[in-house]
């Protein structure tokens, strides 16, 4: 199997896990992103109002895991994410319309979509096609909240 294939096989498992029962203890959800912030959440165990003044939420929509589209902004962030903890964002993916999940529902995406979420849970960003990971952060790095996260000579990681 070629690198590319199981890096794309990776990401695609990566899309389907779940952690248990999150949505239900916020505790946990914000205690599992400290722990491993370079992991990706299910939607389905998200509850975006738990993340408010703690993380900025980037959420991948796709019909399913086999969206190429879904695929390649998958790989964009799993080969920077380094960039993505410095700034405190937390990946989620949701790739079952049929899930019927809170963000999905609120969100509305049709096929693919990036949607970028400030700390302060408004939406700053919504793209029907895949980004790099270099343009998500000049556009969380134009946000004032990071400006001043900056200033402050923070790299934006909240203290555990």
């Amino acid at each position: 199997m070629t690198d590319m294939l199981k890096a794309t096989a990776l990401l695609a498992t990566l899309s389907l896990t779940a952690l248990p029962a999150l949505a239900q203890d916020t505790d946990s959800l914000e205690a599992a992103w400290l722990a491993d912030p370079t992991r990706v959440f299910n939607a389905q165990e998200v509850d975006l109002d738990a993340l408010q003044w703690i993380a900025r939420p980037l959420v991948v929509f796709a019909n399913s895991p086999r969206d190429p589209a879904f695929i390649q902004q998958m790989e964009e962030i799993a080969g920077e994410f380094d960039q993505l903890v410095e700034r405190d964002v937390i990946v989620i993916v949701d790739t079952d319309p049929a899930g019927d999940s809170a963000l999905r529902e609120r969100l509305r995406p049709r096929g693919f979509m990036l949607t970028l979420i400030g700390k302060d849970g408004q939406v700053k960003l919504r793209k029907p096609l895949p980004w790099s990971v270099r343009e998500i952060s000049r556009s969380i790095d134009k946000m004032p909240m990071r400006q001043r996260e900056q200033a402050e000579g923070r790299d934006g990681r909240i203290d555990g």
